[in-house]
């Protein structure tokens, strides 16, 4: 999220914490910004040296989101549901005037939503909150998070959610989830970037391993498919197929698992669509069997560059780490054109603050 708020995306805002449980994200972070990121863990940091985190305007974070994941089985016992806790310690310790909190869309109504909100009120903030699409914010990708936004002087439901800047195509499908309400875009919005706006560009992929060269190409690698593998996505060479036009197509190459199956998401070994946003990218986006991640017209799944592509990263942003441990921290991620339109709102609710003062 920190890549959105940062002058990469014309903002003003400079880090002086972060802190992950993660070592490759942390080596991440560190490549790209200033060199303040920490590896500790959360609760027994506030526990032992609450004081070494510095003081702040603006705490922004994502706790740890798969206690609250549709595809997580336990997650109603999972612990990792009440990290929202030593975040809005820090939130109060530091001093901060605003904070943002990042999650699944699942979040909002689950019981750990609503005591979130009980908490942040008893430390004196008052909150807002929305589920919002990437795709609405120039994001080729229909990503849903949802955004919980603290604020201790003024109501942040009057600057947030921002106005969606992208509109979405007639004739492309949508979920529930989606308004139309024109009060909710800016002027004259262009329509969603797709597929083809972020990857048309790039070369057949080489190789399998990251590469030492400049980027893009040297996240730009793929894989070793078996020839099964290969078979089952010249099965279904059509944008938009999935494992349910491979049943039709080919059930010989079909698994049993599937074949039993004759019900459920339509996107596992799907293709995308060139001029669609791509659905959301996972952090097993190189995996078909796991989602929507055929390329729309070659038979293979999404490469590294081109699923860091569709969550908008630069090509110059910095990854470190093993190509999991990559795949993890891009799958991850807050799209930074979308972390972007929140910091937009955080800036003018600080600047209302400022004027305020002045009068």
């Amino acid at each position: 999220m920190t890549l959105g708020f940062s002058s990469s995306f014309g903002h003003v805002f400079n880090p002086v914490w972060a802190n992950d449980f993660n070592e490759s994200a942390v080596q991440t972070y560190n490549a790209n910004f200033n060199h303040c990121c920490t590896m500790e863990n959360i609760e027994e940091l506030i526990k032992e040296r609450i004081d070494d985190i510095p003081q702040a305007d603006v705490l922004i974070g994502g706790p740890p989101c798969q206690g609250f994941s549709l595809l997580n089985k336990q997650r109603s016992h999972d612990q990792r549901k009440q990290l929202w806790r030593p975040f809005l310690q820090i939130a109060a310790h530091t001093g901060v005037r605003i904070f943002v909190m990042e999650n699944v869309p699942q979040l909002i109504g689950s019981a750990e939503f609503y005591e979130i909100l009980s908490a942040a009120d008893s430390l004196g903030f008052k909150t807002a909150y929305a589920r919002l699409c990437a795709a609405d914010y120039g994001v080729p990708q229909t990503r849903w998070r949802a955004f919980i936004v603290g604020c201790t002087f003024l109501n942040p439901g009057d600057f947030f959610p921002p106005k969606k800047t992208h509109r979405r195509p007639d004739g492309i499908p949508t979920g529930h989830m989606f308004s139309d309400d024109r009060e909710s875009y800016i002027a004259d919005a262009p329509s969603w970037r797709t597929v083809r706006d972020a990857i048309a560009d790039l070369p057949n992929p080489e190789n399998t391993q990251i590469r030492d060269v400049p980027p893009p190409l040297d996240l730009h690698f793929g894989r070793s498919p078996t020839p099964q593998s290969i078979a089952r996505y010249q099965a279904i060479p059509e944008q938009g197929m999935n494992r349910f036009d491979l049943q039709k197509r080919a059930p010989a190459l079909t698994p049993n698992c599937w074949l039993k199956k004759t019900q459920g998401g339509t996107d596992l070994f799907g293709r995308l669509w060139w001029d669609r946003p791509a659905f959301t990218i996972r952090t097993e986006f190189f995996k078909p069997e796991k989602g929507r991640y055929l390329h729309p017209v070659q038979h293979r799944p999404l490469t590294h560059r081109e699923a860091a592509r569709l969550q908008s990263f630069p090509d110059s942003f910095k990854f470190c780490g093993s190509k999991n441990d990559i795949a993890k921290q891009i799958g991850n991620a807050v799209p930074p054109p979308l972390s972007a339109r929140i910091a937009d709102c955080v800036l003018v609710m600080l600047m209302q603050q400022k004027l305020h003062s002045q009068a």
